[in-house]
């Protein structure tokens, strides 16, 4: 059957409880595509996928792999099957080499050493190949997200996948990481290879697919040609409505200053990761800091949060000294003088995964008299209070008393954001926003910053998203290599001159 498509399901539905993740879906991927799947956070995407996968056993339905009807009850029958899946958080073993990720759980025996010498050559070739270059024994967490990412693809091409499913694969990755995804992509499908991807990031779906599906609300709602269709299409079929695409704000005006940093210093395993950072940011504005991945920005959140300790420098809030000691009790005494902070990571630093949402919701405000009944935690008030951010703040499902982990991580995402931007502290730490959330939910949360920040509320944004930067600041510094770079106002500047300046390129020196 060479004119079988490469993957065909058929009244695919799965329930977890009462909720509906996947209802009678049908969908077909021709061979040697890119196939785009498209939908809001919570539209059953993953779930669909992980069916694909082996994850979940759907509660009904068929699934054709080239033209034959395939079980597929758990991973190991995916990967037999040819499909490989490259998941939004990476499962790699941090400490262990390339090569090691690699052949773990699919070793030829008890002998590791001739395993890992055929592996390493296997590498090479597929590196070669594929232009997915890698150092086969770089320990993993001396890799950028970007090369751990090519670990995840050569793991399922040495186990001979044809069918690769990635799951929001440029989350993590700075533009230029994504563009290289890209270019390895294409020559994945150029070898004949068949892609599905998942992403919120319309401009991907046009940029690389061959085909988008939409999926709403746990259904197929269409499948249109990428060529035949646009962005706000796309978005107004995901949403059910019209979608704005570009962030909406008046001129700020920005009054007394709120926070401000002086040589602010930081050294890290023996490493300076920030050298002297000095900026001020005011009442009314957006202050948003560019820069690739990896420069800086990280230790900058956490040292205002109070996660971790200063070398140097001083911090001010209204005037008054804030402590960069990075002690524990840092994180609650800047709530207790209104920081709220949105860390970029959710799952490690946002949120404790196996815990309820409604637990979730009174991290760092357990303090609050309304959360407290005498000497006692008042859960019941804990919980619905919980229960009125996640229908303001549209959590799907609703429900305060699913653990963090079973959201979608657009979903873990509104927890945090209800969580500290609900209270609508003086100063707002927020790290990548929008890190794998839908169109719908980006625009929502973009109008809660701008809303902040028409209140007269401070703001520091980290992102690498530059149209998210562009969009939303009042300032931009770009910051390189732990130091500003400089500073610039959206509508005097570009995306390529603040691609120079995060690449470490001043305007005397290009």
């Amino acid at each position: 059957m060479t004119d079988a498509p490469a993957i065909e399901l058929r009244g695919i539905s799965k329930a977890f409880g009462p909720v509906q993740a996947n209802k009678d879906i049908a969908m077909s991927v021709a061979r040697g595509t890119i196939h785009g799947i498209v939908g809001e956070n919570g539209a059953g995407k993953s779930t669909l996928m992980s069916i694909l996968y082996g994850f979940y056993k759907a509660d009904r339905g068929e699934i054709f792999i080239n033209g034959k009807a395939t079980a597929i009850p758990d991973s190991q029958a995916a990967i037999r099957a040819g499909i490989g899946m490259v998941h939004q958080h990476f499962k790699l073993v941090e400490n262990f080499t390339v090569v090691e990720n690699v052949i773990l759980g699919a070793e030829d025996g008890a002998m590791l050493r001739p395993s890992i010498a055929k592996a390493r050559r296997l590498l090479t070739e597929l590196s070669e190949e594929y232009g997915l270059k890698v150092d086969p024994d770089a320990i993993i967490e001396d890799l950028s997200v970007g090369h751990q990412q090519r670990v995840e693809i050569l793991k399922q091409l040495y186990r001979h996948a044809d069918i690769l499913i990635l799951d929001e694969p440029t989350g993590v990755l700075t533009p230029s990481e994504a563009d290289q995804l890209f270019r390895i992509l294409e020559r994945l499908r150029a070898e004949g290879k068949t892609i599905i991807l998942i992403t919120h990031k319309l401009r991907e779906i046009m940029e690389i697919t061959d085909t988008v599906s939409v999926m709403r609300r746990g259904e197929m709602t269409n499948t249109v040609k990428t060529a035949d269709t646009s962005p706000a299409a796309l978005a107004e079929m995901m949403v059910g409505r019209k979608v704005l695409l570009q962030v909406d704000k008046t001129q700020a005006q920005p009054g007394e200053v709120v926070l401000s940093v002086r040589d602010l210093r930081v050294t890290r395993g023996g490493v300076t990761r920030l050298k002297g950072v000095s900026f001020d940011i005011r009442r009314g504005e957006i202050l948003g800091i560019a820069g690739v991945a990896g420069n800086g920005q990280t230790e900058l959140l956490e040292v205002l949060g109070g996660m971790i300790a200063a070398s140097g420098g001083s911090v001010s809030l209204f005037g008054q000294p804030l402590d960069i000691t990075g002690t524990a009790a840092n994180g609650q005494t800047r709530r207790a003088r209104g920081i709220g902070h949105v860390p970029e990571d959710r799952q490690t630093e946002g949120l404790i995964m196996p815990f309820e949402a409604w637990e979730n919701v009174a991290f760092g405000y357990h303090f609050d008299p309304k959360y407290n009944s005498g000497p006692l935690m008042d859960n019941a008030a804990i919980r619905a209070d919980c229960a009125d951010k996640m229908a303001r703040y549209d959590v799907r499902p609703p429900n305060p008393r699913l653990p963090a982990r079973n959201f979608s991580g657009g979903n873990q995402q509104k927890i945090v954001v209800a969580r500290e931007m609900d209270r609508a502290p003086d100063l707002l730490l927020v790290g990548q926003p929008t890190r794998g959330v839908d169109i719908g939910a980006i625009e929502f949360i973009h109008k809660q910053i701008i809303a902040l920040r028409d209140q007269g509320k401070a703001i520091l944004l980290v992102s690498v998203e530059l149209d998210e930067i562009m969009g939303l600041s009042d300032r931009i510094a770009v910051m390189f290599d732990g130091q500003i770079m400089g500073e610039r106002l959206p509508q005097e500047t570009d995306q390529n001159a603040l691609g120079l300046l995060m690449a470490g390129v001043t305007e005397g020196a290009a």
